[in-house]
């Protein structure tokens, strides 16, 4: 038991670096670039690239216990990842409306692991 909550901790933490990853891509995206090298191949994008690429490994590694369809419920914590590592850094706002939709997926996945 205590082995599955670690291949699900690491399934969690891996969708949780792919968050960060999408938004560190998103800062380099709203950047101005001197030609399209230099766009794709700053160091931003790289570390992006990069965080992506460990994002995957862990998940990998952590299918080995993990049943696919409990791990793509807890990939979807990775839209309500996203929406706050948004607002925090990125300053973009949260309306009720998407509260309201982050909450559904949070109990949805909630409800479906139970």
């Amino acid at each position: 038991m205590i082995i599955n909550g670690i291949y699900t901790g690491a399934l969690l933490i891996s969708v949780i670096i792919s968050s960060i990853s999408q938004i560190i891509l998103k800062q380099s995206a709203d950047q101005k670039h001197k030609n399209i090298v230099e766009e794709y191949l700053n160091p931003k994008m790289v570390f992006a690239y990069i965080l992506f690429i460990v994002s995957t490994l862990l998940a990998t590694f952590s299918y080995r216990a993990v049943p696919l369809s409990v791990g793509s419920s807890l990939e979807a914590t990775g839209y309500f990842w996203v929406a706050i590592l948004d607002f925090l850094f990125l300053k973009e706002s949260i309306t009720q409306r998407k509260w309201m939709g982050l909450g559904m997926i949070l109990f949805g996945v909630l409800i479906f692991n139970l």
